[in-house]
C-alpha cells in the first residue's frame, strides 16, 4: 500500500508539471499571436505585399505622434504611411515613350525627370515616382511593363498639415547621414523614443515579452520605443492658429506668437508661430526659420507685461501695500538716462493700483526702488526669468538678466527691467512666471507631453517636475484682483469686460533694441499681451505677442481683441462655469 500511494503522488506530481508546462506553453503561443496578428499584423501584410518586388532601402519605422482632445481621445498629429516608389531599369526598358504613356494616367510623372532617368543606360535603378497608393500600384503592377518595378515605401505624414507644425517638427535627412531622423520640433525631442531600432518581426518571443515588460516597470517611460500623447488640444490649437493669422493678415508683424496653458499643470494646449509651414511639404520652405519655434529658442524684451512680476515682489516682500501710494511727475532722471511715461503725462499722488491701470513707467520704477535692488533681483530669478523651464521642446534658451548689476548703469538697469526692458526673456518663460499669480504663487512646469504609448497598447504617463512656491497665495490673489481691475476698467476703458467672468490681464508695448545697444526715438516695438481666467481658480493663461507690428501703436489696440476671442473660445468649448 506504501508503494502503491507514493507511486500515486510521483503521478500527480509528474501530471501537474506537464500541465503548467502546457499552460506557459499555451500562454506563449497567445502572447506570440497577439504580436503576430494585433501589434505586427500591418507590418506583415506589408512585407507579404511587397515579397516579389525590390525592396527600398531601409527608411526606419517610427511610432505616432498624438493630440488629445478636450474629452480625453486621441487625435493622430503624426503617423507613418505605407505605400510604394516606381523605379525603372533603363537598361531593361524597352520604350521609354510607350512606359510614360502607359504610368502617366495612373500616377503623376514629371516628363522630362522620367526621361532624363531613362537614358541613364549604365544604371539598373531610377526612382521616377514617390509615395504610390495601393491602388495605383495594383494598376502598374499589372501592367507588366519591362523594366518598371514597384518598390515598398513608407513616408512620415501628418494629417493637420500645418496644424502645430512648429511643435510636431518634421522626419528630414541630417547634414552628414542618409537615414531620416527627427530634426525639429518633438520628432527632434523624442527621437530616441518614437524611432523603431528593430521592426521587433522576428525577436525571439520571450524576448519581445520580457522587452514589454522591461518597458512597463521602467522608471523613464521615455527610455523605451512608443509613440507619444501630447497635451495639444487641436480644436484649441486651430483656435489660436487662427487668431494669430488675423494678426498678421492686419498688422503684417515680422513675427507672431501664442501660448494657451493650463496655470496649474503646466500643459500646454496650444503654442504657435508665425510665420509657420506645412510639415508634409517642409522642402518648399524658403526660409529654415520658420522652424524654429520662436517662443521656446527666441529671447526678446517683452515691456509691460513684467509690471505685474514687479508689483507682485514689491507686494510680496513687504516693500509696498495695496493701499500705498506714490507721487508720479511723468518722467524721472536717472544719471545720464530719462525715464518717462508712454506718454510722459504727470498723475501726481495716485495709489500703486494705477501702476497697473495705467501701465506707468515711473510707477514700476518705483517699486523696484521701494523693494531695492538685491529683493528686486532675488525675485526676478525666483520667477526662473534667468534659465529654462525644462519644456520638453528643442533649443530652448533661457533668460538673460545680466544687466541686472552689470550694467554701465546699474541703477537704470532695475528701473527699466522693472517695466520689461533691458531684460530679454523666452516668451515661455514668462508664460512660467506669469502663471504663478495665475496659481496661488507656484510656478507649474511647462510641458507638451503628457504619456508614452507603447506597441503592446500600455500607456505610461510621463512624469514632470513640482511647482515651485515663488510667491505667498494672499500675494497672487491681491495681484490678481488688480488685473482683473485691469481688465475690467482700464482696457480699452473696459470695452471687453465679461459680466459673468473675471479675467486678469496685462498689455505690454515693448521697444525693441537697436544692433549694439540702445534704442531708435522713433523705433520699432513688440506688443505683447496676457490673460488668465477665472482670476481666483484660473483654467488657462493665454499669451500673445507680435514683433514690429504695422499700423498700430500700443497692444491694447493689436492683440486684446484676439486675446478676448480666444479666451471666449475657451470658456465656451469646455464650458467653464461663470465666476461672478
Amino acid at each position: 500500500m506504501v508503494g502503491t500511494e507514493v507511486s500515486r503522488k510521483k503521478f500527480i506530481l509528474r501530471a501537474r508539471f506537464l500541465c503548467t508546462l502546457f499552460v506557459i506553453a499555451a500562454l506563449l503561443i497567445v502572447v506570440r499571436l497577439y504580436f503576430l496578428q494585433i501589434v505586427h499584423g500591418a507590418a506583415y501584410r506589408e512585407e507579404a505585399l511587397g515579397q516579389y518586388t525590390a525592396q527600398a532601402p531601409q527608411t526606419p519605422r517610427r511610432g505616432s505622434i498624438y493630440f488629445s482632445d478636450k474629452d480625453g481621445g486621441l487625435v493622430s498629429a503624426a503617423v507613418m504611411q505605407t505605400g510604394w516608389r516606381i523605379a525603372i531599369n533603363p537598361k531593361l526598358l524597352e520604350s521609354a515613350s510607350q512606359a510614360f504613356a502607359k504610368l502617366s494616367p495612373i500616377v503623376p510623372l514629371d516628363r522630362s525627370s522620367f526621361f532624363a532617368s531613362a537614358e541613364k543606360k549604365t544604371d539598373s535603378y531610377e526612382e521616377v515616382a514617390f509615395r504610390v497608393n495601393d491602388s495605383a500600384a495594383r494598376k502598374i503592377r499589372a501592367l507588366k511593363i519591362p523594366g518598371v518595378m514597384l518598390v515598398a515605401d513608407q513616408w512620415r505624414f501628418y494629417p493637420g498639415e500645418g496644424l502645430a507644425a512648429q511643435t510636431l517638427g518634421f522626419v528630414g535627412f541630417p547634414k552628414d547621414g542618409n537615414v531620416k531622423i527627427g530634426v525639429y520640433g518633438l520628432e527632434k525631442q523624442y527621437d530616441s523614443t518614437l524611432i523603431e531600432a528593430s521592426t521587433g518581426l522576428y525577436v525571439n518571443p520571450f524576448a519581445q515579452i520580457f522587452t514589454n515588460i522591461e518597458s512597463a516597470l521602467s522608471k523613464d517611460p521615455t527610455g523605451h520605443e512608443g509613440s507619444i500623447i501630447t497635451t495639444i488640444e487641436p480644436a484649441a490649437q486651430r483656435e489660436l492658429e487662427k487668431t494669430l493669422d488675423g494678426v498678421v493678415a492686419e498688422y503684417s508683424p515680422r513675427l507672431a506668437g501664442g501660448i494657451v496653458m493650463d496655470p496649474k499643470t503646466g500643459a500646454i494646449l496650444a503654442i504657435a508661430g508665425r510665420p509657420a509651414f506645412d510639415s508634409n511639404a517642409y522642402g518648399s520652405v524658403d526660409n529654415p526659420a520658420a522652424f524654429d519655434n520662436a517662443l521656446v529658442s527666441g529671447r526678446y524684451e517683452l515691456g509691460s507685461i513684467m509690471k505685474p512680476l514687479t508689483m507682485a515682489a514689491a507686494l510680496d516682500s513687504g516693500a509696498v501695500t495695496p493701499a500705498s501710494t506714490y507721487k508720479d511727475e511723468g518722467c524721472l532722471e536717472r544719471s545720464t538716462f530719462t525715464i518717462c511715461n508712454f506718454d510722459h503725462k504727470a498723475r501726481g499722488v495716485v495709489g500703486v493700483q494705477e501702476i497697473l491701470s495705467q501701465s506707468l513707467n515711473v510707477g514700476a520704477s518705483f517699486l523696484a526702488e521701494k523693494m531695492g535692488h538685491s529683493t528686486q533681483t532675488r525675485y526676478m530669478r525666483l520667477y526662473g526669468l534667468g534659465e529654462r523651464t525644462g519644456i520638453d521642446l528643442p533649443n530652448e534658451v533661457e533668460g538673460d538678466l545680466s544687466p541686472l548689476g552689470s550694467g554701465r548703469e546699474p541703477e537704470v538697469n532695475y528701473d527699466t527691467a522693472a517695466y520689461g526692458q533691458g531684460i530679454s526673456v523666452s516668451p515661455i518663460e514668462m508664460v512660467r512666471a506669469l502663471s504663478a499669480l495665475a496659481n496661488e504663487g507656484v510656478l507649474p512646469p511647462p510641458h507638451v507631453v503628457s504619456a508614452i504609448k507603447y506597441e503592446t497598447g500600455l500607456t505610461r504617463p510621463v512624469p514632470t517636475s513640482s511647482g515651485t512656491r515663488v510667491l505667498k497665495a494672499q500675494t497672487a490673489s491681491i495681484v490678481s484682483d488688480m488685473l482683473v481691475k485691469v481688465f475690467d476698467e482700464g482696457l480699452l476703458h473696459g470695452e471687453l469686460k465679461m459680466e459673468h467672468y473675471t479675467i486678469a490681464a496685462k498689455t505690454g508695448t515693448a521697444q525693441i533694441a537697436k544692433p549694439g545697444g540702445g534704442y531708435h526715438p522713433n523705433g520699432t516695438f513688440l506688443h505683447s499681451f496676457f490673460g488668465y481666467f477665472p482670476a481666483h481658480d484660473a483654467k488657462f493663461i493665454v499669451f500673445l505677442f507680435a514683433v514690429e507690428p504695422h499700423g498700430v501703436e500700443y497692444a491694447s489696440a493689436s492683440l486684446a481683441r484676439p486675446f478676448i476671442n480666444v479666451a471666449k473660445f475657451l470658456i465656451n468649448y469646455y464650458d467653464i462655469p461663470p465666476d461672478r
